[in-house]
């Protein structure tokens, strides 16, 4: 008999287990915390020592060991101290694609007190220099194409910079990183608290300039326990669904500068002394033929990657049997794509989790049987997360009713960096207000329904954008799609819709509105269709850029909306 949730989570939880809970003061709050989390990022990566020749990372031919890993962070921990005279507290940014340097540099960084500032890859120029201002870096880590763009701002600044994989000359006040950084040598010792600052990860907003979300220590590490949980409940209560006996494997096709690439994939592999296949960037074919080489286990992004893999014309030609999940989170799923997901692997789950950078990426998490008896659902959380829906005034509501989710638990961010009125905006009593709208059933299950700034308001009437892409997306020939809103004189806002067919296919908006209109109410039904021949615009945590789609509607665009 399957031990239900609550049951299992109970035996994972209680006393002498590894992920037994208890109550502690955090930031002058009582919450539910996790016993036996390491007390700082330093402990965690020192727990790595002990792994010695067992292969850590890879990345195209390169293989790394935990020893050769852990020889790099020394090395550069010292130059940071020594050389930078980088103190605790001080700010330490990374600029680069994913390298195995960005792993090293974010270990080193946290590891002598300092915090890692984690810079979007793809910023401009502009963004960059914003953001080195903005968190008064002491030292920049960056490739050779992010050296050159902040260039200027750093010889304002007077910003030292390690340049990485930078081949040729370098400008005056940048050191490449095998002049300084020297394998083995000592770690300096830096006494560090759970609740020192650890990270900032910038917000990928969508308008003005993004806020830096701040972690502690402590809130990072109960994210990391977290997820682990998450996989102890589930081993317990279906042992049957387990991986095999041998190591996970992950691969990363996510940035590292995201928070899903760093704490759920990057920090969970030091934490546990698993591999990590690196992908330069996304490639469904050379993410197949990693797969296969490197026997990987764990596949972990956005929706459209799983939707780019099982698409690929040479999905059939490459061994996927290594998989036992397959998901991710930073965006819903749509039902149609969970059952695609269980069909086309032999042992492959289908999974997903709801998290954002204020959370470190932690919360509901759904797999296995749960996920396709539940496929529109994100899942259930652990007992250190509460979740609460509550009313535009916030006030809660009960079980059932759609509303602002809220979320508390020591997983949160501190708040946003020099940011105390959005902080007090965002975080209330220890409350984080997500801005998503949703509900929890009475089994505990979260669905995440929209954004509230993207419901479409219609004629009085909310239409919940996932449930009509839900529907667009059980179109045999539509590879992508996205629903937002578009104004309307009479009836406030009407539902749009932009889709991008599979290769090979075609469809028209006619096709689309027909297909809708024959599985939801008639005010849900996208009034206006934009067909793309290119992938649809999405930021670097794969969440399409809904108001960027809304700015290419042309509003003489397929048929007026009617009531």
């Amino acid at each position: 008999m399957t031990l239900s949730y609550a049951a299992a989570a109970a035996q994972v939880t209680a006393p002498g287990q590894r992920f037994e809970t208890m109550e502690e003061t955090v930031a002058g709050r009582t919450q539910t915390v996790f016993r036996h989390a390491p007390p700082s990022l330093r402990e965690l990566f020192a727990s790595a020592r002990g792994r010695g020749d067992d292969t850590f990372l890879v990345f195209e031919d390169e293989r790394w060991s935990f020893a050769e890993a852990m020889a790099q962070v020394d090395g550069l921990g010292a130059a940071l101290v020594e050389r930078y005279g980088v103190a605790r507290g001080d700010r330490v940014a990374i600029a680069m694609r994913n390298y195995p340097e960005w792993v090293i540099a974010f270990a080193a960084i946290t590891s002598v007190g300092a915090v890692s500032v984690s810079l979007n890859a793809w910023w401009t120029a502009d963004e960059l220099d914003y953001a080195l201002a903005d968190c008064g870096a002491k030292v920049l880590v960056a490739d050779g194409e992010r050296v050159e763009r902040s260039r200027e701002t750093c010889d304002l600044l007077g910003l030292p910079t390690i340049a990485v994989r930078a081949p040729g000359p370098l400008p005056s006040g940048v050191d490449r990183w095998t002049d300084v950084v020297v394998p083995g040598q000592p770690l300096p010792e830096v006494p560090i608290d759970p609740d020192d600052d650890a990270t900032i990860l910038y917000t990928s907003g969508t308008t003005g300039r993004p806020k830096g979300a701040v972690s502690t220590h402590r809130a990072v590490l109960q994210a990391l326990l977290g997820f682990g949980c998450r996989s102890a409940i589930e081993r317990l209560r279906r042992p049957e669904e387990a991986p095999g006996d041998g190591l996970p494997v992950f691969i990363l096709i996510v940035p590292l500068f995201h928070v899903t690439g760093c704490v759920p994939v990057m920090l969970s592999c030091f934490a546990s002394g698993l591999k990590l296949v690196i992908m330069h960037k996304w490639d469904p074919d050379r993410a197949l033929e990693l797969i296969e080489r490197e026997r990987v286990t764990n596949f972990v992004g956005v929706p459209t990657q799983s939707w780019d893999l099982l698409e690929s014309p040479r999905f059939a030609d490459f061994d996927t049997s290594s998989l036992v999940s397959v998901g991710g989170g930073g965006a819903p799923a749509p039902p149609e794509l969970v059952k695609r997901v269980a069909s086309s692997f032999s042992q492959g789950r289908p999974s997903i989790g709801y998290g954002m950078t204020e959370t470190n990426a932690y919360g509901p998490q759904n797999s296995g049987t749960d996920y396709l008896t539940h496929p529109t659902s994100t899942g259930r959380a652990t007992p250190i997360l509460d979740i609460d829906v509550r009313d535009p005034e916030g006030r809660s509501l009960p079980v059932g009713e759609r509303g602002e989710i809220w979320l508390r638990g020591p997983n949160l961010i501190r708040g946003y960096w020099n940011r105390p009125e959005e902080t007090a905006e965002t975080i209330v009593d220890g409350w984080l207000r997500t801005g998503d709208i949703g509900r929890v059933d009475d089994e505990g299950f979260v669905y995440v329904e929209d954004r509230a700034k993207d419901m479409v308001l219609r004629a009085g009437e909310n239409v919940y954008c996932t449930e009509v892409e839900a529907a667009i997306y059980e179109h045999p020939d539509v590879h992508e799609a996205a629903v937002f809103g578009v104004p309307h004189e009479r009836l406030g806002e009407e539902v749009a819709a932009a889709v991008r067919p599979k290769l090979g296919r075609s469809v028209t908006p006619a096709e689309v509105r027909s297909h809708v209109a024959e599985r939801l109410a008639g005010f849900k039904v996208p009034a206006r269709v934009l067909v793309l021949d290119d992938p649809l615009p999405r930021n670097p945590a794969g969440k399409v850029l809904k108001r960027e789609l809304r700015d290419r509607m042309d509003p003489t665009v397929n048929a007026p909306a009617t009531t």
